[in-house]
């Protein structure tokens, strides 16, 4: 499979976790209620208008990537989850947010930084699908040539979704917040 392909893989993933997401009651909120409180807790500590915040978003979002390119040779299982379940929180969080507030609110919390993450999600994730596939192919095969390849193309995937988390932290730091304080 070419790359585009493996982008189609990695949307079709992270929406089939938005489904889920949307198809979530809201009243099991409560079953995760302590993840909840602990989200709260952090997103406290993380101030808007502040570099160490876009510092530490962009080092939480890159080192998802990294670890799931590094662990995807292990039958792509953190890729999978990691888009179905990112996808899972988007659809989930959105339908509670637009139930309880409005569908304005969840787009102007959305929209400003996802403009660039979920593009980096998306294209990082596929190029760790990609490799994980391709180290199990050189495995079974006993080819190398097909992982080195393989890996020399899904880097500089993996690198051009890291370069679009740089400018998705600082607008998550320093622009969602303006949003949001505008709309709400």
């Amino acid at each position: 499979m070419n790359y585009q392909q493996w982008v189609l893989v990695a949307v079709f993933l992270f929406g089939v976790g938005i489904a889920a997401g949307l198809a979530t009651p809201a009243s099991s909120a409560g079953l995760l209620s302590e993840e909840l409180a602990a989200l709260e807790k952090l997103s406290r500590l993380l101030a808007p208008f502040s570099a160490l915040t876009a510092v530490l978003i962009f080092l939480k979002n890159a080192s998802v990537l990294v670890l799931s390119f590094v662990l995807s040779p292990i039958l792509c299982l953190v890729p999978v989850l990691s888009l179905m379940m990112n996808g899972w929180m988007v659809g989930f969080i959105s339908m509670t947010v637009a139930q309880e507030q409005s569908l304005g609110l969840v787009l102007a919390g959305l929209l400003p930084h996802g403009i660039f993450e979920l593009p980096a999600l998306v294209l990082g994730e596929a190029a760790a699908l990609s490799c994980g596939v391709m180290a199990m192919l050189a495995l079974f095969k006993r080819r190398s040539d097909l992982l080195v390849s393989g890996l020399k193309q899904n880097l500089r995937y993996l690198v051009i979704a890291l370069v679009l988390l740089l400018p998705a932290a600082v607008i998550e730091t320093f622009v969602t917040p303006l949003v949001l304080t505008r709309y709400g």
